[in-house]
């Protein structure tokens, strides 16, 4: 096993990735697959005709279903420890910042329970985020329990962040790109390969339980007219728009309400059962709505009105602690958008405008893109839901133009970087620091080390430097105290000062000695890195998790592995 693990020291063991991968997608599958069951089946006691017709409520109904949710979560919260551990894609970009992406069971529990609530009460939320969540969270769990090096682990989390994706929405493609583009903000050769596998495993699972089928039912549509590329870009800049304001009211409502969580979930829960006596589409994930937008069967004042409903509603709560996602309804907005833009372009362009049904996709794709900062993965769910090639062309238009609306228009990041930054944290990598963390110190540490106590005979230093081993760790009643470099042994012995039977004290000889500094074996060279800034040395100790000492890690070791894959 140890041999395994250090195969994986670097993004080179693609047949070990590839069986983690294949490990994490099968395994992802059968969760999100679990997951779905846990939403459907009590839903499908409560809603006539389908799981997702909460318009068959009474409106009193509807206002009880959320309201009764969100107390539901604040009782929980307040007297069930399991219930306050952090969840979401936030939690999981902060993990894998600042904890090499390992996220305890718990936490994947507690994502479970908490999102099985909010979307059976019919919160106005998505259930997209907390699977990506729970399959990033079981990858990890997988990792942990196998000790693989944390460069891989954050493969791993990557295979089970697509695989949820694959699983979701039947889009193994996006799913594998969402992954590198939003968890990793990495693209390799070598990390694509497992996540695919992930990606295609997991899809491949969810369509034996379930089908085959997108969760959407996309519309034919033919070639657009060049009339109306002009109108597609007003699309991609009210969508943008859109996004900003989605985004700042989510960031401002966590900042400027200050109760407790439990109120703040008890609100939440009112607030959407207010809303919903009046338009029951904000509930649950909307895709019956949108599967009626696409068709081109939802009148356009009513289209209005849910927009505005969804697009004020949505982030407050989200803001206000409701522990599901955000990509359902950016889904949803962006449909209901591009709807509505669509009716509208009909009495503006001189020629007809093309199915209704295809401005709602690609505002779909523009909002996701925009929210999320997932251009390409946007685009790649569009073509895998539409299986149609001519929507590439409008819908790169209306993506680039959305994001750089939302981007550079508004300054506004991605919804989930604003999260972070709202908590004082930062995902982003230098170019060093992501080269760095492709490989674990095993790849680069040196294991040509010996050990010896502190007093040592002549004849027996002699044979420690007929070895020929670079460094030499001292060691107090078998600990470790020190390392020094092999040859200021050899330059004290030569000089021949000692009587013929005087002992070598280790600790007395002129040397140049390092502090004993442990890094885990598991590391990676940029953790290793910050740890040798941070305690100011230039060498660091590598240890395995059962306290062994593994090797020597120099930070010329680090620089030559950097400047050895600026090359290749």
């Amino acid at each position: 096993m140890q041999n395994f693990r250090d195969q994986l020291a670097s993004y080179e063991a693609m047949p070990q990735l590839v069986l983690l991968g294949l490990l994490c997608g099968i395994s992802c599958g059968l969760l999100i697959a679990a997951f779905r069951f846990a939403i459907d089946l009590p839903l499908t006691l409560l809603l006539s005709e389908h799981v997702e017709n909460f318009e068959s409520l009474s409106p009193m109904q509807r206002f009880i279903f959320p309201a009764a949710g969100g107390l539901t979560l604040a009782l929980l919260y307040q007297y069930w420890s399991l219930i306050k551990n952090k969840v979401g894609l936030v939690h999981l970009l902060e993990r894998l910042a600042y904890h090499q992406g390992h996220i305890p069971f718990k936490n994947l529990l507690a994502q479970f329970i908490s999102a099985v609530i909010a979307l059976v009460s019919g919160q106005s939320v998505g259930r997209e985020g907390p699977a990506i969540y729970m399959g990033a969270s079981l990858s990890s769990l997988i990792g942990q329990w196998l000790h693989i090096p944390h460069n891989s682990q954050r493969i791993l989390v990557a295979c089970g962040s697509a695989a949820a994706i694959s699983a979701a929405f039947n889009t193994p493609l996006a799913g594998v790109i969402f992954a590198m583009e939003v968890i990793l903000l990495d693209y390799t050769i070598a990390g694509f390969t497992p996540i695919i596998v992930a990606a295609v495993s997991s899809s491949i699972i969810t369509r034996i339980i379930f089908s085959s089928e997108p969760v959407f039912d996309a519309p034919a549509f033919d070639i657009l007219s060049h009339s109306e590329i002009p109108w597609i870009v007003v699309l991609g800049i009210v969508t943008g728009s859109l996004a900003a304001l989605f985004i700042k009211l989510m960031i401002e409502t966590k900042s400027r309400i200050t109760l407790s969580l439990p109120y703040k979930l008890t609100l939440a829960g009112l607030l959407t059962g207010l809303v919903a006596i009046f338009y029951p589409q904000v509930m649950g994930t909307g895709y019956d709505t949108m599967s009626a937008v696409f068709a081109g069967n939802v009148a356009t004042h009513l289209l209005l009105a849910i927009l505005i409903a969804k697009v004020l509603l949505t982030p407050i709560i989200l803001g206000l602690g409701i522990p599901a996602g955000m990509i359902g309804p950016a889904l949803f907005i962006g449909s209901l958008a591009g709807a509505l833009l669509g009716h509208v372009g009909g009495f503006l362009v001189e020629s007809d405008v093309s199915h209704i049904g295809l401005y709602a996709m690609l505002g779909m794709g523009a909002m996701m893109a925009a929210i999320l900062n997932a251009p390409l993965a946007a685009l790649i769910a569009l073509l895998e839901l539409t299986y149609n090639p001519n929507i590439i062309l409008p819908a790169m238009v209306a993506i680039v133009v959305a994001n750089l609306t939302t981007r550079n228009v508004f300054n506004m990041p991605s919804s989930l970087l604003a999260m972070l930054h709202a908590q004082g944290l930062d995902y982003r990598l230098e170019p060093l620091a992501q080269v760095l963390s492709r490989a674990s110190v095993a790849k680069a540490m040196e294991r040509d080390f010996l050990s010896c106590e502190t007093l040592a005979t002549q004849d027996h230093a002699k044979e420690l430097l007929s070895q020929n081993k670079m460094w030499l760790v001292v060691t107090d009643q078998l600990l470790p105290i020190n390392v020094l470099p092999m040859m200021n042994i050899k330059s004290f012995l030569e000089r021949d000062i000692l009587l013929p039977d005087e002992a070598v004290n280790l600790e007395r000889i002129p040397a140049q000695r390092y502090e004993i500094i442990k890094v885990n074996l598991r590391s990676t060279l940029n953790d290793a890195l910050q740890k040798m800034n941070n305690k100011d040395t230039d060498l660091l100790c590598v240890y395995d998790h059962s306290d062994q000492l593994m090797g020597i890690l120099t930070r010329s070791h680090i620089e030559n592995y950097y400047n050895n894959k600026q090359y290749l």
